[in-house]
């Protein structure tokens, strides 16, 4: 009967669609309880609850996944002020980037009072880390640092 139950939890995370158009915490969906099939309670500290994210979230009219974002990591490759010279050269150093690593994503922003370009998500402070020293390493960005972002999954 254990197993029956641990494979209709498991089942549920390749039903195609399941929860189109729903924010529902992936713990409260493991803990529905399904008919004919028992129920699943779990007991962990809140902070662990914190940590997961919420089930794929569809958007009904694209039928693509809508971003979800959470705390985490990117690497900031240029910060400037709040000047037209300012936002070209972010531009051009987001461009760079793309240039020199296509395998990593690209954000130029305009965070008042400043614009910045940062890259990439990531989950832990040594993922970030990993990326920095890449960086480092081919010598065309000056100033590199790790800043907490929300991160997109």
């Amino acid at each position: 009967m254990r197993l029956l139950k641990i494979l209709s939890v498991v089942g549920l995370f390749f039903m195609p669609g399941y929860l189109m158009g729903q924010q529902v915490h992936i713990l409260d969906h493991l803990m529905m309880t399904i008919p004919n099939e028992g129920s699943v309670i779990i007991y962990q500290d809140s902070r662990i609850r914190n940590l997961l994210g919420t089930a794929l979230d569809i958007d009904e009219e694209t039928g693509e996944r809508k971003t979800q974002k959470i705390a985490g990591f990117r690497v900031q490759v240029y910060a400037g002020n709040n000047s037209q010279r300012a936002r070209t050269e972010a531009l051009q150093v987001g461009e760079k980037v793309k240039e020199l690593f296509p395998q990593y994503q690209v954000y130029t922003v305009f965070v008042s009072p400043r614009w910045l370009c940062r890259i990439g998500d990531y989950r832990t402070i040594e993922e970030a880390d990993a990326v920095m020293r890449e960086l480092k390493e081919c010598g065309a960005f000056k100033e590199l640092s790790i800043v907490r972002s929300l991160i997109e999954l």
